[in-house]
């Protein structure tokens, strides 16, 4: 893969954690294609082949639906949030698609309290 490719999916996995860190959920959306998928699935049903997700967004309607309900309906104490990303790995480029994959940390901090990690992960992406 180019340097060039590289680059750019870590660029768009910046402007993405920017974006959610941020609060700017209007946007979110906006890095899905019309018929996307978007999943939040446990790393033991993900290994094991079996479907069950946490989350499984399959529109970008879909995810429009989800920026309503975190605006809209959620209630929590209010935080700050910083996802830290690897340098993504670019495993096969074919049809106009990257996939790639790339781990996370999601850190929380309460307006009162200490720092804390909220979430690891993996991202397993195909992008268009």
């Amino acid at each position: 893969v180019e340097l060039s490719t590289w680059f750019a999916v870590s660029q768009l996995q910046a402007d993405y954690a920017r974006v959610v860190d941020s609060g700017q959920w209007s946007l979110w959306p906006e890095f899905f294609t019309e018929n996307c998928v978007y999943k939040l699935q446990p790393r033991e049903n993900h290994e094991r082949g079996f479907p069950l997700a946490t989350l499984f967004l399959t529109s970008k309607g879909m995810l429009k639906d989800r920026v309503y309900g975190i605006t809209q309906t959620l209630f929590h104490d209010p935080y700050y949030q910083r996802h830290v990303i690897s340098s993504p790995i670019v495993r096969r480029a074919e049809d106009g698609r990257l996939h790639s994959e790339s781990n996370y940390a999601v850190f929380r901090t309460k307006y009162d309290g200490p720092s804390t990690v909220f979430n690891v992960g993996r991202y397993l992406d195909v992008l268009v």
